[in-house]
């Protein structure tokens, strides 16, 4: 089972960039055709890994669960059959739902990461996220921050930018969710990938891969949280493009 994909969906390169917009209704998740190969990837960093990939506030364990509800209810179109506790994905692997841990639960049923904000003083700040798939940075050194600290390695994030991405998270409302996306040339095919932020920068030459983010920005009704959810595709750089890569059938390997 392979982690990557062999194909992008057409709205990743229809969609400028950033091109923050609506995102459609029944859009906010997607299963494409590496479903199965990340989702087993995933499985083994929450089990393994948890301390890598998985941190939570004490602020953030109420919006940890009811961003697990919110997942919950939109499982089904998908593909998932869920039930009281569990939830067999369309793998076939099931996963026992545990309220404990809604963020080990939730990084086991869909190939998106989320990091999930809460407004403060210095703007809005993670206060819980799970992320199996990062792209050179460490969860560890981002949670409890706000989003300008967050941001603060990445050169093109100026006062300007932080000012824009702080009114999205500011003015998002429940049920209007925002879509974004990100696109850039890659090195490497390894989806998780930490580095911590003084580690130089990515390594010179051939960059045969593409990496894609799809971004949406949901509000959660009852705590009022912002989350940020995140869905990669990393591909070959002359991949296809297809509509059919967007909400593709599972292949079990």
């Amino acid at each position: 089972m392979d982690p990557l994909q062999t194909c992008l969906p057409d709205d990743a390169v229809a969609h400028s960039l950033p091109g923050t917009r609506p995102c459609a209704p029944g859009d906010w998740l997607r299963i494409d055709d590496a479903f199965a190969g990340q989702m087993a990837l995933r499985d083994s960093l929450v089990l393994a890994r948890p301390g890598d990939v998985m941190a939570c506030l004490p602020e953030g364990a109420a919006p940890a669960a009811e961003l697990l509800d919110a997942v919950l209810s939109d499982l089904p179109t998908l593909g998932h059959r869920v039930a009281s506790n569990s939830v067999i994905r369309p793998d076939g692997v099931a996963v026992t739902l545990d309220p404990e841990a809604p963020l080990a639960v939730l990084g086991r049923l869909v190939q998106e990461d989320f990091a999930v904000m809460l407004p403060g003083p210095e703007g809005h700040r993670m206060v819980a996220g799970i992320v199996c798939f990062p792209s050179r940075w460490r969860l560890e050194q981002k949670i409890g921050r706000p989003l300008v600290r967050i941001h603060r390695p990445v050169p093109a994030y100026d006062a300007a930018l932080a000012r824009r991405v702080q009114r999205l998270f500011d003015g998002v409302r429940a049920g209007a969710p925002l879509v974004r996306w990100n696109r850039l040339p890659y090195w490497e095919r390894r989806l998780f990938n930490p580095r911590p932020e003084e580690a130089p920068r990515a390594p010179e030459g051939p960059r045969p891969y593409v990496r894609v983010e799809r971004q949406v920005i949901r509000r959660l009704p009852e705590t009022a949280a912002v989350v940020f959810s995140i869905h990669t595709w990393l591909v070959r750089a002359d991949a296809p493009y297809s509509a059919g890569c967007a909400r593709s059938g599972v292949a079990g390997d």
